[in-house]
């Protein structure tokens, strides 16, 4: 039988066992497992998501690694389905392809491609493309519409396999997935061995100040294992021959890290951006402990706030739902413990529509339920687009419907 998930004892990054817990959450399904009807008889396991911390290179991770299979094999997410994030791709591609002014026919490879958005926005700036990525229905539909794509999970071996079959590549992108991976070291490798002598590995990653500076700890789940930050993320690449030489912070997902890194003797000078971040870092406080119990208790106060206003509606005999199926929902419902309080869950995107949330089988409706059927109040469990989703549903205040923003600060609208 295959093991569903393992718990590791030492750092991802540096494989020191001197890792503490900082933040205990509460185990949950797989947080993106919105099941079909077909399913809602079926136990979803839960498994632990509790945040560590590493005393030797100051990493932030998880420990417990459910198996990619179960989280990524049927993934259903793609790129396209998000509106703002091809946008954000186009001006990405824009922006770094300018930077980095490679010749006409460099090899750009994407890990964790999605349905290709990225890679054919490289494309028009004259890159040949590949993508790599192990869902392998969104894979073959990338493949379909001219973006091929290896349905695989990318490791060392995988990598060798492009480099003889392509040739060096002048372009590593890898995108929110460099926290997917309890591998980063095979990863690490395989990345080195892709890259031309003068190659640019780009990776995005959720910055980890950020998370703890906007309350982000939604973001903290089984596909997220590691929380990045610079001085660990400097010593690890130096550890498999990449050095990072340019760092920007970009608002998306509530705070980012585009990571810019070569060859450990890539021909690039090392811009202040670097140490700038590595020194703010320290500044803050970000590999002390005490740092993570601050952050923890100022979730905790907030769930209070929200669990008493719940029980206040609910006592008062009035309805809940919830606005927003995805991932970081699946974490606020679990962690804040309001899944019971939910009738529903509404979702502007038809693929997740009539499907059931992970472990609370709570139905998933289309917004137009606000009007036909509405609930006294709805929690906007994607709180990061509060003002854009009360906008688009202002019909339902106006005939008295009531909104719970729960974060950074629980406020009812």
């Amino acid at each position: 039988m295959e093991t569903l998930f393992y718990h590791r004892n030492t750092c991802r990054l540096c494989e020191s066992p001197q890792v503490e817990l900082v933040v205990k959450m509460i185990p949950c399904p797989p947080v993106d497992a919105y099941i079909p009807f077909t399913q809602i008889s079926e136990t979803q396991p839960s498994f632990p998501m509790d945040l560590y911390l590493c005393h030797e290179c100051g990493h932030a991770q998880l420990l417990d690694v459910v198996s990619p299979k179960i989280l990524f094999g049927s993934y259903i997410y793609t790129t396209a389905s998000s509106p703002g994030l091809v946008d954000y791709f186009r001006d990405y591609a824009a922006s770094v392809c300018g930077q980095l002014q490679f010749a006409s026919g460099a090899l750009a490879v994407d890990i964790g491609s999605n349905d290709g958005t990225l890679l054919s926005f490289i494309h028009q700036h004259g890159f040949r493309v590949l993508g790599v990525d192990p869902a392998k229905q969104i894979a073959a539909e990338a493949t379909a519409k001219g973006i091929n794509t290896l349905p695989s999970f990318f490791t060392r071996v995988l990598a060798e396999n492009i480099r003889m079959e392509y040739g060096p590549v002048n372009l590593v992108t890898a995108n929110n997935v460099f926290a997917h991976s309890d591998m980063l070291g095979d990863m690490a490798d395989g990345i080195r061995i892709l890259l031309a002598p003068d190659g640019v590995f780009v990776f995005e990653v959720s910055y980890l100040l950020d998370v703890i500076d906007n309350m982000l700890f939604d973001v903290i789940y089984h596909e997220h294992l590691s929380y990045h930050s610079v001085k660990p993320l400097q010593r690890f690449l130096k550890q498999h021959g990449l050095h990072l030489f340019r760092i920007e912070r970009t608002p998306s997902k509530g705070g980012t890290l585009r990571c810019f890194a070569q060859l450990s003797d890539g021909p690039r000078a090392e811009d202040m951006s670097v140490k700038m971040l590595l020194h703010l870092e320290e500044e803050r406080g970000l590999y002390q402990r005490a740092t993570y119990q601050r952050f923890f208790d100022r979730i905790k106060h907030v769930k209070g706030q929200v669990q008493a206003a719940l029980s206040a509606l609910s006592f008062e005999g009035k309805t809940c739902a919830g606005y927003g199926a995805s991932a970081t929902a699946t974490v606020l419902t679990y962690q804040f413990e309001i899944g019971n309080s939910l009738r529903t869950i509404i979702d502007d995107n038809p693929i997740r529509q009539n499907r059931y949330s992970p472990g609370f089988h709570i139905p998933v409706v289309s917004s137009q339920a606000l009007l036909e059927n509405p609930p006294d109040c709805v929690v906007i469990l994607v709180w990061r687009f509060a003002e854009m989703i009360i906008q688009r549903n202002s019909a339902y205040q106006k005939r008295g419907g009531q909104f719970i923003i729960p974060l950074p600060e629980m406020r009812i609208v």
